[in-house]
């Protein structure tokens, strides 16, 4: 597809802390021509720690910046839509009491490390599911938190979404689509992953359950629309994939 790319909302982005966070993330989002973003904290590890954390197995008990999140988001209701980045190390209270004031929630065995169907994941799972939010989760390579242990927790909650983060653990992550497939409410979410697994993405789980995301700050936008761009997809697919589909998993504020 080429020329006006039409409404865009991005479905992964962090909004790091520190001072003129917000403001460069409203400056990439013109740029780019992004129209809304799910923001969830950026910056509870740095970069180095999170990918030791990540292919090591260690965890850490850190807060997001939840409270930034939503404070930002409230100034700009119309372009960033909040998502609460959970520590299931805290008691579920402490998202179950501030839900309605996000859209979405985070779970990150990356960060905090506990098994997918960890207790103390499903009682976060059971209040995003009270309050009709879609949970987003990066899996891993590792036993608890592999594609296979979200289809186990998909089936638990079956009428929970659950967003496949990056399309998997790694860029090249064919397998993990193949395992999501046969569960419908496994949508997969694009950024980080190679072009050719976005495509399979499409291909393997239809265009009505991709999600077009960016990661930035970590990643710039413009990459990963030049790689949407470079899936051809036919404008019908491309409203859904690059707008449609995440519309419909942010339910009103």
């Amino acid at each position: 597809m080429s020329g006006d790319l039409g409404t865009i909302i991005d479905f992964r982005a962090r909004l790091a802390p520190g001072s003129g966070a917000l403001e460069r993330q409203l400056r990439a989002m013109d740029v780019a021509g992004i129209d809304r973003a799910v923001v969830s904290a950026g910056g509870v590890l740095d970069p180095d720690t999170l990918a030791r954390q990540a292919i090591e197995g260690h965890y850490s008990t850190a807060d997001a910046g939840n409270d930034a999140v939503a404070t930002a988001c409230a100034k700009f209701p119309e372009r960033l839509v909040p998502t609460f980045f959970a520590n299931p190390h805290r008691e579920p209270e402490n998202y179950r009491d501030r839900a309605g004031s996000f859209r979405g929630l985070e779970l990150s065995p990356a960060v905090h490390g506990l098994a997918l169907t960890d207790d103390r994941n499903l009682a976060l799972v059971e209040a995003a599911e009270e309050v009709g939010h879609a949970v987003y989760i990066v899996c891993l390579g590792r036993a608890g938190a592999t594609p296979r242990d979200l289809v186990v927790l998909a089936a638990m909650f079956p009428k929970v979404v659950f967003v496949l983060g990056h399309c998997g653990f790694i860029g090249i992550d064919f397998p993990a689509l193949r395992t999501v497939a046969a569960s419908a409410n496994i949508v997969a979410e694009t950024s980080g992953c190679y072009t050719a697994v976005a495509r399979a993405a499409v291909e393997h789980l239809g265009d009505d359950r991709v999600l077009f995301g960016t990661e930035v700050p970590l990643q710039d936008p413009s990459v990963e629309l030049a790689k949407m761009r470079a899936l051809d997809l036919d404008p019908a697919a491309w409203s859904r994939v690059m707008w449609r589909n995440a519309d419909r998993l942010i339910p009103s504020g």
